[in-house]
């Protein structure tokens, strides 16, 4: 089975949401590998900090049914559609990337830009995938996060309990 990693993000009642999006992908895809929770402004329009991280997870679904239960879970948690693409969320769930693959599937892009353009979703990624390669530059994340400009976007790691530990500190 490959490994997909997914980006998680929240700015709308964050702990709750990020919480429950959690309970309901280690619900499906136990065990969850998962990184620090990272505390973002909001990127592209003016809002409330978001909560971020992201989690590996082994399946065999395909990319496409994959992407159809991700957006249950966000609808589940009262994500709106059909607004601005820049705009609040209390969850978001994105597919970064699927084993090697790349491409286009079922409308979902493989890898995802963002992993290249923002700090939300690189540093956490390097955090649990350090040594994977990101499968279009052939350059492990570990060493992406190293060359990324930090001056572009804040960011810092928060406190986040989780299932009664502590999943992540702040600094």
């Amino acid at each position: 089975m490959p490994c997909v990693y997914l980006s998680i993000g929240s700015n709308i009642e964050r702990y709750k949401h990020v919480t429950a999006g959690l309970d309901r992908l280690n619900t499906c895809f136990s065990p969850l590998v998962i990184s620090s929770v990272y505390e973002s402004e909001s990127v592209g329009f003016n809002g409330n900090p978001f909560l971020n991280l992201v989690v590996g997870l082994e399946t065999d679904l395909e990319i496409g049914a994959l992407s159809a239960l991700l957006k249950g879970i966000e609808d589940d948690n009262g994500r709106v559609r059909g607004g601005p693409k820049f705009a609040p969320r209390t969850l978001d769930v994105d597919i970064l990337t699927c084993g090697d693959q790349v491409g286009c599937f079922a409308g979902v892009q493989i890898p995802r830009n963002e992993i290249l353009t923002n700090a939300f979703v690189l540093w956490p990624l390097a955090e649990v995938a350090p040594l994977d390669m990101h499968p279009v530059v052939g350059k492990n994340y570990q060493t992406l996060w190293r060359e990324y400009d930090k001056s572009t976007q804040k960011l810092r790691p928060v406190n986040f309990n989780w299932q009664g530990r502590l999943i992540s500190q702040g600094a």
